[in-house]
């Protein structure tokens, strides 16, 4: 359906017993007629009240997208908690609303608005919630007039001019112009992580993943669950570490690894193996030199300006090969720190007062421009799952 100016999303979610089973509603208005264009009603297994509200959102957002590409959107829910954190007036504290939010707000066209309605005024998105928990419906139905506000049984569809839809879209569809988003993950900790030691790239001793970094990793594609099937791919360094990473996140997500040599960690030359205490020992003259200025080089390895050079190619090829879908890219310290310095505009120097933790999850959005450039937006920053306090600041090292 073309032509439509402006439209209204009508969203709500439901868990019987918060957590339990839960299920959200969502149906699409045009916004000058009233009309339902298309509405979703599924189940999602066991889940919060929050979780299932913002589900419905994500949904809501995918029919807007499908049906109504270059419409405007009001979404409306009586969820308080959901409009004011889309509305940017109150802040995303629970980690685990983190990986629903973002993919909510890839979705958003710009200028969406977020309206909270009381629950009465929220019925036909509270029937097909409750609905797709009785088990009476699953999935999305787009038709014209034959939708209406009236409860549906099984016999009256079969006779109405119902159009059944695949009860989940491809979540990776966004219309032309939407934001390209990554999802960058940094590495599980190594045995050179935990010493402290400089652990560049290929070049490099190139350590595998220790049984605690296995573990935070597993920890964090878990957390990203929720989202796989709104991930394209999960592209990786091919750094051995970066590459055990991303195996168990691809596995974890239904997904293979994709490489891309443009995200690989710097070359530390001759000092890679050795301890910030043990280099500086050795040349201190050296050190001073490499953390004063982003041009320097350690000996036989790579300044950060070199770095961010072939950073940036490989940030060109992935938006490319996944423009206006979502991405998991599993990298290091040096290139993701290079990647946000670029998305604020701020100057490379700025990585020096950066802390990434391993295993951490950080979120940019590119928005094309008229002028074929990409508009950078950072959405999250150094973020963990709940209750992951495995290591201390002194394991953000290589």
């Amino acid at each position: 359906m073309t032509g439509r100016s402006s439209v209204v999303l009508e969203v709500d979610g439901a868990s019987r017993g918060n957590p339990g089973a839960a299920a959200y509603g969502a149906v699409l208005r045009d916004a000058a007629t009233g009309e339902v264009i298309a509405e979703d009603g599924t189940a999602i297994g066991v889940a919060t009240n929050n979780v299932a509200e913002y589900s419905g959102l994500i949904a809501g957002l995918r029919l807007a997208a499908e049906f109504a590409p270059d419409a405007t959107v009001e979404a409306r829910l009586d969820s308080k908690l959901v409009v004011e954190q889309m509305s940017g007036r109150w802040k995303v504290k629970h980690p685990d609303m983190v990986p629903l939010v973002a993919e909510a707000t890839r979705l958003a066209p710009a200028g969406t608005t977020y309206t909270w309605v009381p629950r009465e005024q929220n019925k036909h998105a509270d029937r097909l919630a409750n609905e797709a928990l009785d088990g009476k419906r699953s999935g999305v139905t787009a038709a014209g007039a034959a939708l209406v506000d009236e409860p549906r049984t099984d016999e009256a569809q079969s006779g109405s001019e119902v159009q059944e839809a695949e009860s989940t879209p491809t979540w990776g569809w966004s219309p032309p112009g939407a934001a390209t988003t990554l999802l960058l993950v940094r590495h599980g900790v190594t045995p050179h992580t935990a010493a402290k030691r400089f652990s560049g790239g290929l070049a490099s001793s190139n350590p595998g993943l220790s049984d605690e970094g296995r573990a935070q990793i597993r920890t964090t594609a878990d957390w990203l669950a929720p989202i796989a099937s709104g991930v394209d791919a999960v592209v990786a360094s091919p750094v051995r570490r970066t590459m055990e990473s991303a195996e168990i996140i691809a596995e974890r997500l239904g997904r293979t690894v994709e490489v891309e040599p443009g995200f690989a960690e710097m070359e530390f030359g001759r000092w890679d193996g050795l301890t910030f205490a043990e280099v500086a020992e050795r040349d201190q003259a050296g050190l001073d030199a490499w953390l004063g200025s982003v041009e320097v080089p350690p000996p036989g390895g790579e300044s950060f300006r070199e770095v961010e050079a072939r950073v940036l190619a490989g940030l060109e090829r992935v938006l490319e090969a996944h423009a206006g879908r979502t991405v998991v890219v599993v990298s290091h310290v040096t290139p993701i720190k290079t990647l946000v310095a670029q998305a604020l505009t701020a100057p490379l120097e700025s990585v020096f007062r950066m802390q990434l933790s391993p295993a951490s999850v950080t979120v940019l959005s590119y928005f094309p421009e008229a002028d074929g450039q990409a508009r950078a937006s950072l959405r999250l920053y150094n973020a963990r799952p709940p209750g992951d306090d495995a290591f201390s600041p002194a394991a953000s090292a290589w």
